[in-house]
């Protein structure tokens, strides 16, 4: 009997122990999907998920790889070469030729390449610092306007709620035969709209979400939230004094860069002027002597009376010319812009404290009066429904300038580079 027992509670025993072990394994599979379901990207997370895995990034970073393989091959020297010939082919008459030849580079050629392979590598390098510049740019603008689209699909959320509450209360309304039956079906007509909206905020956060993730390669976002404040904005310099770091801009850089390596072509395209010589070494056995074996040397060089390398010399000339206005173009185009987004940010972040300090506390007062005089039979819906239009045109124009705001700081980026730190109003020194 007591083993019966014993067996009984060991049993027991193993089915608690299944209980809780199922329990547990279903309570830390919802705890992975919460986690998951809660995860959030900060801007700093998303910018270095984009410049590390970026395939554009990627693509520059091979292009430098290239380079190397450049730098290399311009300081090797010519290749010996060897030859050799038979001048009759009777055996007592024949004379067999074996000759080494080595071509001697002149003009300081193999310099003049090396030092242009180096200018290459450094407009590589210099080509990967703008791309990650872009890169950059395009992360901060995108990660902002997902930031705006969970903004956008907030308050049309709210409008929603709002809609529904007044089409509950144009109801009730109705019933007690205090409103007409008009005022109940503008109601259901203002909350459909209000779901339309909410329907195309949706898809709007969806598609920013998939450009932000897009920027390091991910097709399907596995961020759920981005974490930030949008209303967050940095103070930057004057002008005049962001003018000034044009000089550091990378795109500037790269354009000096595409002048020093155009100049070191041009440089190779001279060496070439000078012809080269080739020195010749060998023996030559004749046969007609008694087979004995004869030195032989020699010595060749052309001529420079028709081809001087004066065409390609030309060219070299030009386009080196052509990358100094580039380069003067590019800074005249890069100051306007600069200038122009600039104005842009003060005129939208102005905009932005305008909403924030008058419009919007207004547009609220408004409807939180309409809406109380409604309840009390003292405004009629369309008193409602216009207030609530107003403040959520509002809260969207506020938004709207917030991102034009930050869409700016991004350009500037665009063309300084990183100079903006995101985590505070401050720029960077």
């Amino acid at each position: 009997m007591q083993f019966l027992l014993q067996v009984y509670i060991t049993l027991n025993r193993f089915k608690l122990l299944g209980i809780a072990l199922v329990w547990l394994s279903l309570s830390g599979h919802v705890f992975a999907v919460e986690t998951v379901a809660s995860k959030s990207l900060t801007l700093q997370q998303a910018l270095s998920l984009a410049l590390e895995v970026n395939p554009e990034i990627a693509v520059s970073i091979r292009e430098r790889e290239a380079f190397e393989g450049v730098k290399t091959q311009a300081a090797v020297r010519p290749n010996p070469t060897i030859s050799t010939s038979i001048q009759d082919t009777r055996r007592d008459n024949r004379q067999t030729f074996l000759q080494l030849n080595q071509e001697i580079e002149l003009g300081n050629k193999r310099q003049v390449r090396i030092e242009a392979a180096d200018a290459l590598y450094s407009k590589a390098n210099l080509e990967l610092d703008q791309k990650k510049a872009e890169i950059h740019a395009d992360t901060v603008a995108a990660f902002y306007e997902v930031l705006v689209a969970q903004e956008k699909l907030n308050l049309s959320k709210s409008s929603v709620d709002i809609a529904d509450a007044a089409r509950d209360a144009s109801t009730k309304r109705v019933q007690a035969g205090k409103s007409s039956p008009v005022e109940e079906t503008k109601s259901k007509i203002a909350a459909s709209a209000a779901r339309i909206e909410l329907s195309q905020a949706n898809a709007l956060l969806i598609s920013a979400r998939k450009k932000l993730a897009a920027l390091w390669g991910d097709l399907a976002p596995t961020f759920v939230l981005a974490e930030g404040n949008v209303a967050l904005l940095p103070e930057f310099a004057p002008l005049a004094d962001l003018t000034m770091k044009l000089e550091l801009a990378p795109s500037i850089q790269l354009a000096k860069s595409e002048i020093a390596s155009r100049n070191a072509l041009t440089k190779i395209e001279q060496s070439k002027a000078t012809p080269n010589i080739t020195l010749s070494a060998g023996v030559v056995n004749n046969q007609e002597l008694g087979g004995i074996n004869q030195a032989l040397l020699g010595l060749s060089m052309p001529i420079p009376i028709f081809d001087r390398n004066q065409g390609n010399l030309q060219e070299a000339v030009s386009r080196e010319y052509k990358a100094q206005d580039e380069l003067t173009l590019l800074q005249n185009q890069l100051q306007t812009q600069l200038a122009m987004q600039y104005e842009q940010f003060i005129a939208s972040k102005a905009m932005a404290k305008s909403y924030e300090a008058e419009i919007l506390p207004g547009a609220q007062s408004a409807f939180d009066a309409a809406t109380k005089g409604f309840q009390a039979g003292k405004f009629n819906f369309l008193d409602v429904l216009d207030a609530q239009r107003t403040l959520f045109q509002a809260k969207t124009q506020y938004i709207q300038a917030l991102l034009n705001a930050h869409q700016a700081v991004a350009e500037i980026e665009r063309i300084l580079g990183d100079v903006v730190d995101h985590t505070s109003p401050r720029t960077r020194e």
